[in-house]
């Protein structure tokens, strides 16, 4: 079964995804919250696996109460999606380094929803990582002033490598089909990168390879 909370702080925003969420028999709503703060109280309390957050609302907003979420080492389960009216909601790139794993608009299809809740709790990312590096390059410039390269002195060479292309938007087969390695290689890699820079998903690791100068806009 998949816990979901719900963090908006409209009613009838809420009423909506859970009448969607209920009908599934594998996902059960165990909460709803109209603020940051009520959020929290609510996944401290109650197992959640999947929040599905709004950015805007009172007493602390999504983007606060996301890195509450990240912080905690007790909600290590716990994987945030940001749900946003525009598809490049300025907040989104702060979202990202926050902790969130994905994202979706108000007017995402039923079905898309419903996917989308499978794929985080199954621990993936929401979006490709095509997409999210696209999604980054348009932002890009609100992610950080100058690169920070010292965050990597952890990983050896290849996985610098293989963070970069991540970076770039490449699956685990083609990051193995670059590199000359098997598909099991490859992901080996970027489990152990994942792990070494306490990284939450591939998203992240998106993040990373832009903010350490890995990778800049326009790359290939």
């Amino acid at each position: 079964m998949i816990r979901i909370a719900l963090a908006d702080d409209q009613v009838l925003v809420r009423a909506g995804f859970r009448a969607l969420l209920e009908a599934e028999p594998d996902v059960e709503v165990v909460g709803e919250a109209s603020s940051g703060e009520e959020l929290l109280a609510l996944v401290r309390r109650a197992p959640v696996d999947v929040v599905l957050m709004d950015i805007r609302m009172p007493d602390g907003d999504g983007l606060w109460a996301t890195e509450q979420i990240a912080a905690d080492p007790t909600l290590a389960g716990v994987r945030v999606v940001i749900v946003t009216t525009f598809e490049l909601d300025e907040y989104v790139a702060r979202a990202v380094r926050a902790g969130a794993s994905g994202f979706l608009v108000k007017d995402t299809e039923p079905v898309d929803l419903i996917r989308a809740v499978r794929v985080v709790a199954g621990g993936e990312a929401l979006l490709s990582p095509g997409v999210t590096k696209r999604l980054l390059e348009r932002m890009s410039t609100g992610l950080r002033d100058a690169p920070d390269a010292g965050r990597l002195a952890a990983l050896t060479d290849r996985e610098r490598e293989v963070l970069r292309l991540v970076g770039l938007g490449l699956t685990n087969d083609e990051i193995a089909a670059r590199l000359v390695l098997s598909p099991l290689t490859a992901k080996t890699h970027v489990s152990r990168i994942m792990a070494k820079l306490h990284s939450r998903d591939r998203v992240h690791l998106v993040v990373v390879a832009y903010e350490s100068g890995l990778v800049a806009p326009g790359w290939q």
